[in-house]
């Protein structure tokens, strides 16, 4: 059975992108689910003083350990300011510093949503450019907006387009992950 991992790309403790990215990996059928916490990873600011004097974080090793072990890769990324968030930011930083090649070459599925109506597409659009430089195969990618009004606990993607748009971007990702 493959395996991937998924995690909403924030720190906070009600991270709609959290629940996201549950969402998105619990539609995928024979694979196993590996669901992180970017607050499991928490290290100090990446600088190469740093870096220099203590090393490289356990931490940083232990996230490319899930990497590394992945088959595919699900995240929905959280907007700060059009970018990445602080959190996911600094991870990455220190993780991709104990091999160049963060994402291993996996396949990826990146999803991104947010309370406005452009639903995080500025920080969508950075890692679908992005991320591939870094060793990642962007096989999907889905933005939802207005998170509030197009998404349920109970019922995920309530919007009908925007259901059919992930689901078939979901279908992609379940593929290449055969």
């Amino acid at each position: 059975m493959k395996k991937i991992i998924a995690f909403g790309a924030s720190a906070s403790a009600k991270s709609i992108n959290q629940q996201l990215a549950k969402y998105a990996s619990s539609r995928l059928s024979n694979v196993e689910v590996d669901i992180l916490n970017l607050n499991d990873f928490e290290m100090p600011i990446f600088n190469v003083d740093r870096e220099k004097e203590t090393g490289t974080p356990q931490l940083a090793h232990d996230f490319k350990k899930h990497v590394r072990e992945a088959d595919g890769i699900l995240i929905s990324l959280a907007e700060h300011n059009g970018s990445y968030s602080a959190a996911f930011k600094n991870i990455f930083d220190w993780a991709s510093r104990v091999e160049k090649d963060m994402w291993q070459n996996k396949p990826m599925f990146l999803l991104a949503t947010s309370p406005g109506k452009r639903g995080g597409q500025s920080v969508l659009a950075h890692a679908v450019k992005d991320f591939p430089f870094r060793g990642g195969q962007v096989i999907a990618r889905f933005s939802l907006p207005s998170f509030g009004e197009n998404f349920s606990l109970e019922d995920g993607i309530t919007e009908d387009g925007l259901k059919t748009e992930f689901e078939k971007q979901l279908a992609s990702f379940q593929e290449s992950l055969k």
